[in-house]
């Protein structure tokens, strides 16, 4: 008899999700990733089918754990909101990020950065924008039939995919809603997060204190949870206060 040799396992292919790099070199990079970034969140919040990734390991080939970027900030229109350890392009309907953002910082060299043009070049990206804040710099390329060309004139420039506009001022780089509202500033998102924090403990309270007003009115428990928007558990643990 005679035995068969069964062919041995393929080894697991490991996606990492980290290199054990930072995100940003220094605060001037952090800030322009965390503006970018969260402007779009905000932008696309209603859509559940924009997904918006900061620094997020994109894999665009199925078992080549060697081909992988990490883009400052990328859009993949098409594909489901939620949390990723990384971006399997198989996985997601082949779908490859649309629109990718870098920040350069003072180590960035150029051959890096050729190899990032390259990589955005090969795998689909659609739209690819660079920022040297530094220098005050904005380059940007658009995908054509012959793959990424170079957009010759930034200034006012609108993007195709995601309508947002750039300009160029003075003190820096501005981007624009559709609406024509401008993106905030990394001071501005935290300053508006802890003022909306306030306001919505402010509220709370408001509507703690006025639980006992309206018991003094006969109002009952079910008829105050629904007026301030309460469950009646709510109310009555208010109450007991």
């Amino acid at each position: 008899m005679v035995s068969q040799i069964q062919p041995s396992a393929q080894p697991e292919v490991i996606y990492p999700d980290s290199d054990g790099q930072p995100v940003a070199n220094n605060t001037i990079q952090f800030g322009w990733i965390v503006e970018i970034k969260q402007n779009l969140d905000w932008l696309f919040a209603d859509d559940p089918n924009v997904f918006v990734a900061g620094d997020l390991f994109w894999y665009p080939v199925e078992g080549r754990n060697k081909i992988v970027n990490a883009p400052d900030v990328m859009v993949v229109l098409g594909r489901p909101k939620g949390d990723r350890l990384c971006y399997q392009q198989w996985k997601e309907e082949g779908i490859a990020p649309q629109v990718v953002f870098e920040i350069l910082s003072p180590s960035n060299t150029q051959t890096e950065m050729d190899k990032k043009l390259l990589f955005y070049d090969r795998y689909g990206v659609e739209e690819y924008y660079i920022y040297d804040p530094d220098r005050n710099n904005l380059r940007g390329w658009l995908r054509s039939e012959d793959g990424l060309d170079v957009i010759p004139q930034m200034e006012d420039w609108v993007s195709p995919r995601l309508k947002i506009q750039f300009a160029l001022l003075t003190e820096g780089l501005q981007l624009y809603r559709p609406d024509g509202e401008r993106f905030l500033t990394y001071t501005e998102i935290s300053r508006n997060a802890e003022q909306e924090r306030q306001r919505a403990e402010l509220a709370e309270q408001a509507r703690r204190d006025a639980i006992p007003r309206l018991l003094q009115m006969n109002l009952s428990i079910e008829q105050i949870a629904q007026a301030l928007g309460l469950s009646v558990e709510e109310v009555r643990t208010f109450a007991q206060e």
